[in-house]
């Protein structure tokens, strides 16, 4: 299955990050010109300054003309993964400083591994499209769905949720970030968690993607391990790691 998803991804950060398959596949550090690609990934308005992707044995960075100079000397005679270590993103986040840039936050992200079947737990409700539209603003569901307001560029798509009678114990929803990629995020209320609600949801919502033909995928911040523990107790497995440069 992983191979299957790992196929797609390679033609996925591609289209994102503006260069071939075969590029992905030389196990080298590649720097590519910024590009608004059809159907590519976007988490931040207007034409990316810096983005940078890697699969492990290759890493591409998409950036503006005026850094390749400096991201050419800070590649030499090194490993791709090494470039997303604490040092090498400190030199790049002090060259952005002087163009009014500064490194974000950088996501692990994951794929499905594994096929997952699980008993009924719990009460469920299944939405979809605008049937989601009444839980934005909901300050219990930042994960899950768009918040504070829909999001036109990566609209939500399907949100499931555990009950517990009438009570809303958890939600976990998806988002289509690009077309047939749908992201998904989790949110299990504090007074719920440690039941297995989320990977419980989780699973749910990922078979439910897979069964419409989509990709699902799962991401989280570098030291979230409770979310990284709920995606690979749910059949996902790391797949790529990815970062960007935001405007201060």
């Amino acid at each position: 299955m992983f191979k299957e998803y790992y196929e797609k991804l390679v033609g996925r950060i591609s289209i994102d990050f503006n260069c071939t398959p075969a590029d992905l596949r030389e196990k080298k550090i590649i720097i590519t010109q910024p590009a608004m690609n059809d159907g590519r990934r976007s988490y931040s308005p207007g034409m990316p300054f810096l983005e940078m992707a890697t699969l492990g044995d290759s890493t591409v960075i998409m950036a503006d003309e005026c850094l390749h100079e400096f991201l050419k000397e800070l590649i030499k005679d090194k490993e791709a993964h090494r470039l997303f270590e604490f040092d090498n993103l400190l030199k790049l986040n002090e060259e952005l400083k002087q163009y009014g840039y500064q490194m974000n936050h950088t996501h692990h992200m994951f794929l499905p591994c594994c096929d997952i079947r699980v008993e009924e737990r719990f009460r469920v409700k299944w939405l979809y499209d605008d049937e989601i539209s009444r839980f934005y603003g909901d300050s219990r569901f930042p994960n899950a769905i768009a918040y504070p307001e829909p999001c036109p560029v990566r609209p939500d798509r399907i949100a499931v949720i555990a009950l517990d009678g009438d009570t809303i114990m958890g939600m976990a929803g998806c988002s289509e970030d690009a077309p047939h990629w749908q992201q998904i995020g989790i949110d299990v209320l504090p007074e719920y968690r440690s039941r297995g609600i989320g990977s419980y949801l989780v699973t749910l919502l990922k078979n439910k993607i897979i069964e419409m033909g989509d990709v699902p995928f799962y991401g989280t911040a570098t030291a979230n391990i409770q979310s990284q523990n709920v995606a690979i107790k749910s059949g996902f497995r790391h797949a790529w790691v990815e970062t960007e440069a935001m405007k201060v």
